[in-house]
């Protein structure tokens, strides 16, 4: 295989799990609707549908090849916002030791995503 073909296999990898991700906001809103901050209104679950959607997009458009750049580059904006907004804040100030660490790996897991989306958008030509 070569570099092109594992590339694009990652690329496509990324794209499945943010699927998932993306259909987990949809069928499970309120999973997830702890996590909304506080200081945004509160709108029943349209904080959680809009990122689902978003990881939706963002994997079709890894897995069509369209807006590539785009959407990655928006995809990282999107996590790390999750990182200052949710995941720093639950860490600092959790409850307990594993509510703390939990946190801890969701704002590593998120900061290593957002990571690689940066680097699909700066070696995307589209």
């Amino acid at each position: 295989m070569n570099e092109q073909t594992i590339s694009r296999f990652a690329i496509i990898l990324l794209a499945l799990v943010m699927a998932v991700f993306g259909i987990y906001h949809f069928v499970s809103p309120q999973n997830l609707i702890t996590y909304v901050p506080s200081f945004l209104p509160a709108v029943g679950n349209l904080w959680v549908y809009i990122p689902g959607a978003a990881f939706i997009l963002a994997a079709v458009a890894f897995i069509t090849n369209k807006k590539v750049k785009l959407a990655a580059y928006l995809l990282a904006i999107l996590l790390f916002i999750f990182v200052l907004t949710i995941h720093l804040p639950n860490f600092l100030n959790g409850s307990n030791i594993e509510y703390r660490q939990l946190s801890l790996i969701n704002l590593l897991k998120d900061t290593a995503i957002a990571a690689f989306a940066l680097h699909i958008a700066a070696n995307s030509s589209n």
